[in-house]
């Protein structure tokens, strides 16, 4: 007796589940940068008369910091989605196939850390914004 006791058409419904829900958010992820984009140019500004307008207002630069800085939180928890998802799959398949040692490994790589490259090298040929599942 291995410990393990996966159902796998329960498996199978959950991971279905899951899968609509996130394409029915997949939407709001592709939007999320180019939302915040036109939010912070149309925040509006501040200026006084005889004053050079700015290009970007108070709210506008408060946005703009604030997705800078939320920006690899976002992209974490879509690589840490897709991760869970993959590895639930693996370790299924595998252990269905009957090969334990694999359904572990496949376990125990879902639940790495993701690694989130904002700023690929263009000349490796990622494209921007690439995440890494482990």
């Amino acid at each position: 007796m291995s410990g393990w006791e996966i159902d796998a058409i329960g498996v199978q419904g959950v991971l279905n589940t899951t899968i609509e829900a996130a394409e029915e958010i997949e939407p709001w992820g592709e939007g999320y940068g180019g939302n915040l984009e036109s939010a912070i140019r149309s925040a509006g500004t501040l200026a006084f008369a005889g004053q050079e307008v700015p290009e970007v207002g108070l709210v506008g630069a408060a946005l703009a910091e604030w997705a800078g800085i939320t920006q690899e939180d976002v992209a974490y928890v879509a690589a840490r989605a897709g991760a869970s998802l993959q590895g639930a799959y693996d370790a299924t398949v595998a252990y269905l196939e009957g090969d334990l040692e694999m359904a572990a490994e496949a376990q125990g790589k879902a639940l790495e850390t993701p690694e989130i490259d904002l700023n690929p090298d263009p000349d490796d040929g990622a494209e921007h914004g690439t995440v890494d599942g482990g």
